[in-house]
């Protein structure tokens, strides 16, 4: 079995997302992703829920929500199982064609195994002509790099949709741009 990539918790903070960063963050992704023309947003569920209907609303595309889990709990700083189970509810995907122009997206990209194993569970069912993948924040020990990502963090995120936490938070930065997996050599 191979490891599964550990997240960096430095353990100085607990980030908070504002909504209105939030915001400003989805709308940076979309306009970067309308280049590449998506079909459709894929929302990873619970944290891509949001910035899959917002995007989707923006593109002027429908937006899919699937469900992607390998954390046992809400625990801050909890590391990841590695082991992600995917699927959607009902017919959550019957309105998508073979071979269409799909955009996952989720909250963060924390080791990489949620998007790891979403992109190929949609590309047995889809075979979509393009796969790319946005998030609000990419953690440092990730190994897997998101075409498109707001912020790089090395401590827990709190995120508008989640409740309270205890102890304080500290605003993420004002984000001035995204970073962009830097294309393959052709």
């Amino acid at each position: 079995m191979s490891s599964v990539a550990q997240r960096v918790f430095e353990s100085r903070r607990t980030w908070q997302l504002t909504h209105r960063e939030f915001l400003h963050a989805a709308c940076l992704i979309a306009s970067h992703e309308a280049g590449h023309r998506p079909e459709a947003v894929i929302g990873i569920a619970r944290g891509g829920t949001r910035l899959a209907e917002l995007l989707a609303e923006q593109l002027h595309v429908p937006a899919v929500i699937v469900q992607a889990r390998h954390n046992t709990s809400d625990a801050p700083r909890l590391q990841a199982s590695g082991h992600v189970e995917v699927h959607s509810d009902g017919d959550a995907l019957a309105g998508l064609t073979a071979g269409c122009r799909l955009l996952v997206v989720d909250d963060i990209c924390g080791s990489g195994s949620t998007l790891r194993a979403v992109g190929p569970w949609l590309t047995g069912l889809l075979r979509p002509a393009s796969l790319r993948t946005a998030v609000l924040c990419r953690n440092r020990g990730a190994d897997f790099t998101p075409d498109t990502w707001g912020w790089s963090v090395a401590d827990w995120v709190r995120f508008p949709w989640e409740g309270p936490v205890d102890g304080p938070t500290e605003p993420l930065p004002p984000l001035s741009g995204l970073s962009h997996r830097a294309a393959a050599a052709a």
